[in-house]
């Protein structure tokens, strides 16, 4: 099993930023389709962005240039720089993972397959944007 743990969540105005980190064990990302997920305070649960294997990014278009996924193989870590964030962002993030094709599937359809869980996820980092 992938252990996953978020971080970087936070308090923050409109038009704030924040950056989240995901840490993963034992096995490599790279492996990975990795993905970052919202879920709203009455529990709506969003794909925000994901990064393939192979570095490809994708995005929800609600967050297109302004959220970057990134990942360092290195340390093992998924990112997820936030910037401009909006109160309706409001939510708890969480990190997820999936050794199949869920984010070649997104490439392909320019959607989200779904909003259901991965295979892999961590316990969430609580993001609040305030008006």
């Amino acid at each position: 099993q992938l252990q996953l743990a978020e971080s970087g969540g936070g308090s923050v105005q409109a038009g704030g930023s924040l950056r989240l980190s995901c840490v993963a064990s034992p096995y490599p990302i790279r492996n990975f389709c990795m993905a970052w997920f919202r879920q709203s305070p009455d529990n709506e649960r969003e794909a925000v962005m994901a990064i393939d294997a192979d570095g490809a990014t994708i995005s929800a278009f609600s967050v297109k240039n302004r959220f970057t996924a990134s990942k360092d193989n290195d340390k093992n870590t998924l990112y997820l720089e936030m910037n401009n964030l909006r109160p309706g962002e409001t939510g708890t993030y969480f990190c997820e993972a999936t050794a199949g094709s869920w984010c070649a599937k997104w490439l392909l359809w320019g959607h989200a397959p779904g909003s259901e869980t991965l295979d892999h996820w961590g316990s969430g980092t609580l993001v609040t944007v305030a008006s």
